[in-house]
């Protein structure tokens, strides 16, 4: 009786969390995009294995840019052609963990309206590459265990009166599925997988005589302390612009010619700037 009880209230406080997590999931409104890629040459331009960040627009979306300090709040790994096609037709190229669904295969348009960002890992062999994103195409359908409701009910705060601090330690808060749901957790766990670094923490050991002679240590952290926004300021992923990947020439914008006798910037003393 004891374990069927448990039972029960193990799978109510599931369906209570699973509530939450399609009312986090929903979209805001407002949001407006501001500086949008050419959805072909995105396609052009991705590899397998590059990380692309997103701006998100669901509820969520809110709490993490506030708790992280960034624009990004999403991210998903892009894996070409290695997932299965989808029920509409279109192949899904990207891998990613949504709140409410867990692991899925997306196609990119799912984003084509969004602001993005391509984080390619530098010097990673094709062979590495193909198995991060093996990593994630083999855990696709992997749910999670909503159950820790407390561990979710910190995101209906959004902006909580937190010193900047310690808001990126709420977001490892409870450390349960949820936070690895919300995370970047899986796409760090997938880099760990074939030992690439993304932030890790450094201890300068010294190895003999002379500053010549330390050496670095790389110690990976924890996959649940990593959010979208590290792969952004890590040092080992390039930013990639797909605008300036195909070529961009300047002199070709067509610019407004400004008011004649109008300074360019008016107010601003030229000779006082020289």
């Amino acid at each position: 009786m004891t374990a069927l009880l448990k039972n029960a209230c193990d799978t109510m406080l599931d369906r209570i969390g699973r509530w939450m997590a399609r009312r986090l999931d929903a979209p805001t409104p407002g949001y407006q995009p501001y500086a949008l890629s050419d959805y072909d040459t995105l396609c052009q331009t991705l590899r397998i294995g590059d990380v692309v960040l997103v701006e998100g627009r669901q509820n969520v979306s809110v709490a993490i840019k506030y708790l992280t300090q960034s624009t990004w709040s999403h991210a998903a790994l892009y894996v070409g052609n290695m997932a299965s096609l989808s029920a509409d037709g279109e192949l899904p190229r990207l891998v990613e963990v949504e709140l409410a669904e867990g692991c899925v295969a997306v196609p990119l348009s799912k984003y084509r309206d969004h602001n993005i960002r391509i984080c390619r890992p530098r010097g990673l062999p094709r062979a590495d590459r193909l198995a991060v994103a093996r990593f994630m195409v083999e855990r696709i359908g992997m749910r999670y265990d909503f159950r820790n409701i407390l561990d979710l009910a910190r995101y209906f705060l959004p902006t909580p009166p937190v010193p900047v601090r310690w808001r990126r330690r709420m977001l490892a808060l409870g450390s349960g599925d949820p936070t690895r749901a919300i995370c970047s957790s899986l796409i760090a766990q997938a880099f760990q997988s074939v030992r690439y670094p993304i932030l890790p923490d450094i201890l300068i050991t010294p190895g003999g005589a002379g500053r010549e002679a330390q050496r670095e240590i790389f110690h990976i952290r924890h996959h649940s302390l990593f959010a979208p926004r590290d792969f952004d300021l890590s040092p080992f992923f390039e930013i990639v612009k797909p605008r300036l990947v195909v070529g961009f020439n300047p002199h070709a914008i067509p610019w407004i010619d400004p008011t004649p006798n109008m300074p360019p910037f008016p107010g601003l003393d030229i000779a006082a700037c020289d």
